[in-house]
């Protein structure tokens, strides 16, 4: 039979970093610029720092995911094209360039993350055109040139690119 503890050990204080992830920011930013390195937090700045470049391709998946479902958009249903599906497909290509003159280094990743955002565009395209799924190819129609080029609209032309 085991006895009880009558003096359990305290849970550990939470650190700065799970009580206020902005004020850790702001610490170890100050210790880093202090030169400070023993103090510095480094398995959760090592987490952080590999978690920044993880959001850089998901910001580019994510813009080349809603483009991806704008042209299939434009191109299945040119009858209901307008000039806000018109300024989300150039504010994302816009986007997409901005995000790549800033981070050189995603250039290699752009033809796998074509594919991939390929998917959330066509699930994109088919819930806000109500067309069934399978209404699109498995696979995207458009390469990565094409994708991203100011003067590519998929589909018979529209007076509305023009203006």
């Amino acid at each position: 039979m085991r006895v009880p503890e009558t003096n359990p050990k305290p849970a550990p204080a939470p650190s700065l970093y799970e009580k206020d992830f902005h004020a850790w920011i702001q610490e170890q930013a100050s210790l880093l610029r202090n030169q400070q390195w023993s103090q510095v937090d480094l398995p959760n700045l090592i987490e952080e720092v590999e978690s920044l470049g993880k959001q850089q391709r998901q910001e580019l998946r994510n813009h080349l995911g809603v483009l991806i479902g704008h042209l299939l958009k434009w191109e299945y249903q040119p009858q209901h094209r307008s000039r806000s599906w018109l300024a989300t497909i150039r504010i994302q290509r816009l986007d997409i360039l901005d995000l790549l003159e800033d981070n050189p280094s995603l250039q290699p990743y752009l033809e796998e993350a074509l594919q991939k955002a390929y998917l959330k565009g066509r699930e994109l395209a088919a819930g806000e055109t109500e067309l069934p799924v399978d209404s699109f190819p498995p696979e995207c129609p458009y390469n990565l040139t094409a994708t991203l080029n100011n003067q590519f609209y998929p589909g018979e032309p529209s007076e509305l690119v023009n203006q």
